[in-house]
């Protein structure tokens, strides 16, 4: 399986290659007109002075699916490639503390609108090619902007409200929009362009995506550890976009783990980490991903007020041959918790259901993980 495993992802990435050479001429332009929808982009690279700007696809219109996650459930790999390939990434070098300029006030503004943005960019040079290697996620073409404008755009009232809140904190900004029904995607926008709390700043979004799936999934585990335990074992599965993810849902305190499993040059790796009531105190070996899996699992627990032990198991298959962002991780978590769960007999059962469509077996799964330890241990409540 390891070596046709590689044989899939080598020809999924040449193929998208090849179309590219073939049509990146027509990528290459000094300036750009279209609707950005709305999109913008915080680098980490150099940091503290990033580069940042927007994004906008060289069409007019209704543009707001290019980059959208929550409307990307059922959508193949390739229609969301093609997603970020048709953004044109407008960059400008940036301090991170540096937002009171017009530039910033601007990108802003593109944020916090409730609808797609007309946007004229202009660049110093030609936009740069385009490359796909497998390793990040894609992005469409990139060029450092010399002058942009935009118009028509109508402001988002509960963003709005909240960016001219600079008693509010980061904290409560994030949770504030989360419960005004405000897409979490467009929360880490907000965070990343110096929107909210009361010392702001520029903030990288690949770091903005992980603080604000942490700061909501910790408020949500405050919430549930009043609610009583759930009664049953309950399995949840989905598959996506090459990931095949499975949900145990079982009579516990609330403790979570996730495990990933993945082939790299037919080497079958895993990485996974836990917590407990008193949370996750260092950076998870699966990085972003442990939060938004996380995130939805407790989204279910707290719609439902019950409480329970997670264990996430997560088969990263080679179609996923292309990274697309964590965001798949928690929509798809998310898509799986609303089917009707399989209930089982035991905690074993359930881990045997949870696998049983996996090309990894339940025992693989236990050994790169740290449930049944969680499980032993005591706490003080345990006494009374």
């Amino acid at each position: 399986m390891s070596s046709t495993s590689q044989d899939i992802r080598r020809s999924i990435l040449t193929k998208w290659n090849e179309n590219l050479s073939r049509y990146s001429n027509l990528f290459s332009s000094d300036s750009i007109s279209g609707t950005s929808p709305p999109s913008v982009f915080v680098g980490s690279y150099n940091y503290p002075k990033v580069y940042v700007g927007p994004m906008v696809p060289p069409i007019h219109g209704d543009t707001s699916l290019l980059d959208s996650p929550e409307k990307w459930v059922g959508k193949s790999l390739e229609e969301i490639v093609n997603f970020r390939l048709n953004l044109i990434r407008g960059i400008k070098k940036i301090p991170v503390n540096a937002i009171e300029g017009r530039y910033i006030e601007n990108l802003q503004e593109v944020t916090m609108s409730s609808k797609p943005i007309d946007s004229d960019l202009e660049f110093h040079k030609s936009t740069s090619s385009i490359s796909i290697d497998g390793e990040s996620a894609p992005f469409g073409p990139i060029g450092e902007i010399k002058s942009a404008k935009f118009s028509n755009s109508t402001t988002t009232k509960s963003i709005e409200k909240t960016f001219y809140d600079h008693d509010l904190k980061a904290k409560d900004a994030v949770l504030k929009l989360y419960n005004s029904g405000v897409d979490i995607s467009r929360i880490q926008k907000c965070f990343s362009v110096g929107m909210l709390g009361q010392e702001r700043k520029l903030v990288p979004t690949k770091w903005s995506i992980t603080a604000t799936d942490d700061i909501i999934s910790k408020s949500l585990t405050d919430e549930i550890l009043d609610y009583n335990l759930i009664d049953s074992h309950k399995v949840f599965s989905y598959d996506h976009l090459g990931n095949y993810f499975s949900v145990v849902l079982f009579p516990h305190r609330w403790i979570f783990e996730m495990v990933e499993a993945w082939y790299s040059n037919g080497i079958l790796g895993f990485g996974s980490d836990f917590e407990d009531a008193r949370g996750i105190n260092h950076p998870p070996s699966i990085a972003g991903a442990y939060f938004a899996a996380k995130l939805a699992a407790v989204e279910y627990l707290s719609q439902n007020k019950i409480q329970s032990g997670v264990i996430i198991l997560r088969e990263i298959k080679p179609e996923y041959a292309i990274p697309v962002g964590v965001w798949q991780v928690r929509e798809g978590l998310r898509e799986a918790m609303k089917k009707t769960p399989i209930i089982a007999e035991s905690f074993d059962d359930a881990l045997a259901l949870a696998s049983h469509k996996m090309s990894i077996s339940k025992s693989e799964w236990l050994s790169h993980a740290d449930i049944r330890k969680l499980m032993r241990q005591k706490t003080i409540s345990d006494f009374f």
